[in-house]
């Protein structure tokens, strides 16, 4: 486990409000964003007075661009781009919903703002003059081009100004900074902090933490037992949850929490190829935010559970099986094939032992031995063991 941190000064230099703070930063950020926009639109320009069709280019975030990178334990994108040009019936409305978005975030920074995923989507949505066409039918559809114009930018979303709904709560032994606002996060009630979309440094600041490690649960239904049973203080820990598939502020939160503060991050998940899946994202970043993985994924995490031994060896009853579909066994297979799981032993044998019982199992099965068994034994017990995958 981390050492004890000692309290932080009473301003870190996040806080400053002077040119060389947090303020200047983000004035500096806003300026090289900007800058990016124009040089955007100055190329469409170019190309179009030169007599050549407007084209944008996309590094595209697939699978066959992605890189492991084992060295440094992450997910990274590779080079491939594809163009996206004005005049092909198939690119024509993305390379318009693409320039649409990118200046609504030239104007957001103008004017200071910040808007959720849904507000951009609104602000472009119209009805094209002269058709019945809309410039987008869905939030579907605009949310991968903003994730596009990240890329092509080399910019991150909170530099475009946007931010998402906010996802999975945390609690325990620290003392954080939001936007000024100081947040003891040992005295949240039932609810918990509310981890924010943004969590930047310019944002979200650290202070006094006595905690010795980060447990970062699935569900809120998990985490909100750990809560009620004050594991975090008994444990001096940090509780989090991601709400499922933890959104991107969660995680950077998590990372920046193992980063600068050295803390070990530990995750309870389900035990089937969905909770691999999550860990496996925490741990080495996504194929579709692999441009985000340096900020992102933390090689450290380490997986405590719920495991595939855990029915025999926890004694559970037959009721918590949870029969593995067709499209978990296709799920489990694809995992095990990972390149940063293929020649893991530990891995290869807890998915293994997964296929061979034939079932999965919730956290919540633990209930059935009792209602806090999770918290005052499984989990303490596999911790003292040091009972995890990496």
């Amino acid at each position: 486990m981390a050492k004890k941190n000692e309290k932080a000064p009473a301003e870190s230099p996040q806080s400053s409000k002077g040119p060389s703070g947090a303020a200047g930063r983000v004035k500096e950020r806003d300026a090289k964003t900007q800058k990016k926009i124009e040089a955007l639109a100055q190329n469409l320009v170019k190309r179009t007075l030169s007599g050549r069709e407007p084209i944008v280019e996309i590094p595209l975030r697939t699978k066959s661009n992605t890189n492991w990178n084992k060295k440094s334990g992450i997910l990274e994108m590779g080079g491939a781009i594809a163009e996206r040009p004005l005049f092909d019936l198939k690119s024509a409305k993305q390379f318009m919903q693409t320039t649409l978005h990118a200046s609504t975030i030239r104007d957001l920074i103008d004017a200071q703002k910040t808007s959720s995923l849904r507000g951009v989507y609104y602000k472009a949505k119209h009805t094209v003059a002269g058709t019945k066409e809309n410039t987008f039918d869905n939030q579907e559809e605009s949310d991968p081009i903003l994730e596009d114009l990240e890329v092509t930018l080399g910019s991150t979303r909170e530099e475009l100004h946007v931010f998402a709904e906010n996802r999975g709560a945390m609690v325990g032994n620290i003392t954080i900074i939001d936007r000024g606002d100081e947040i003891n996060c040992r005295r949240m009630g039932s609810g918990g902090y509310s981890m924010p979309s943004i969590v930047e440094p310019d944002i979200i600041e650290f202070r006094k933490c006595e905690a010795k490690f980060v447990l970062h649960v699935e569900k809120g239904t998990v985490w909100a037992r750990f809560n009620e049973d004050r594991f975090w203080e008994k444990h001096n820990c940090i509780l989090t949850h991601g709400g499922g598939q933890a959104a991107r502020g969660c995680r950077r939160l998590l990372q920046r929490l193992n980063q600068e503060l050295g803390l070990p991050v530990i995750c309870l998940l389900d035990n089937d190829p969905y909770g691999h899946y999550i860990y496996s994202v925490i741990k080495h970043g996504s194929i579709s935010l692999a441009f985000e993985s340096s900020r992102l994924a933390i090689p450290q995490a380490k997986y405590l559970g719920i495991r595939a031994k855990d029915f025999r060896q926890c004694g559970l009853d037959d009721a918590v099986k949870i029969d593995l579909t067709d499209n978990d066994i296709k799920r489990a297979g694809e995992i095990a094939a990972y390149p940063w799981f293929e020649s893991h032993k530990g891995w290869q044998k807890e998915i293994g032992a997964l296929l061979t019982n034939g079932f999965k199992m919730e956290v919540e099965s633990l209930i059935t031995k009792d209602i806090s068994y999770v918290t005052e034994v499984y989990v303490p017990e596999r911790l003292k063991a040091k009972d995890w995958l990496e």
